[in-house]
């Protein structure tokens, strides 16, 4: 049977890298992710996955960012039973069943609509799982989204590819329609961004990136509503025990060299 073919190209087109590697590393015998709707949608899709040149290390890293994100989900649900879960830029990430959140709980993807429409064809519907087929930096989709509920909002490997005035009204508008809640997203620096430029995956997309943030602190300043909590490392030492030796001693450098630890990491607020 002939495979769901897609036509993705530039930004968009990176969504089949992370589902890539996302499968690859759900692949391995004690996977962090066990991301079998990844692997099944992979299997499903009518494209060439060699050219995007995703390797096991680069498949182990969305991992890594994937389950930390995962997990700060689940304890927010935890904490709150009626919460919201808004997922920017969903691409075909399977959070909301690696999550499977109880049914107290409204999850809300957005994408753009044809990132939308393969979803459909991908994944099982599931109650209260809501699917906004827009860009999710046009202002009219979040009315479709309660604000009288405790929100996490979730973006990744969104905010590189936003232009640097996008990203602050973008967080500006959910801050202002949602009652409060949490923020949390990954962010690079200048750094950060010149090496996502050279990543033969990207390279391959042809996808531009834009938005470098240095300081944690600059988007409280450019979104008063916004109180920066922490900022959690790309790596920690026992992830690089799964990685090839290059990739190793990497992650050892990392917690030493502050231009290092700001190349990628994820960025927690509350409002």
């Amino acid at each position: 049977m002939a495979g769901e073919k897609v036509s993705l190209t530039g930004a968009r087109e990176t969504l089949l890298m992370t589902l890539y590697g996302k499968a690859l590393e759900s692949r391995l015998p004690h996977s962090l992710l066990n991301d079998h709707f990844a692997d099944a949608a992979v299997r499903k899709i009518d494209y060439d996955f060699s050219r995007l040149m995703v390797d096991g290390n680069l498949g182990l890293g969305f991992a890594i960012r994937a389950k930390t994100l995962d997990v700060a989900v689940q304890d927010f649900i935890a904490r709150n039973s009626d919460a919201i879960v808004l997922h920017l830029g969903c691409g075909l990430d399977t959070r909301v069943f690696r999550v499977d959140p109880p049914q107290g709980v409204d999850w809300f993807d957005v994408d753009y609509p044809d990132v939308i429409a393969l979803r459909r064809k991908l994944y099982p519907s599931r109650d209260r799982y809501h699917l906004i087929a827009s860009s999710v930096t046009e202002p009219d989709w979040l009315a479709e989204v309660p604000r009288n509920r405790p929100a996490i909002v979730v973006a990744e490997g969104l905010t590189p590819y936003l232009a640097a005035d996008e990203g602050p009204r973008l967080f500006s508008r959910l801050v202002s329609h949602l009652a409060g809640g949490e923020l949390m997203f990954d962010a690079y620096s200048r750094f950060g961004l010149a090496l996502i430029r050279l990543n033969p995956a990207v390279k391959a997309t042809g996808a531009a990136v834009h938005w470098a943030i240095e300081d944690p602190r600059e988007l409280e300043r450019a979104v008063p509503k916004l109180r920066f909590v922490e900022e959690v490392p790309a790596y920690r030492p026992e992830h690089g025990a799964r990685m090839r030796l290059r990739a190793r001693l990497f992650v050892r450098l990392w917690k030493y060299i502050p231009a290092l630890r700001k190349i990628g990491r994820l960025l927690r607020y509350r409002f």
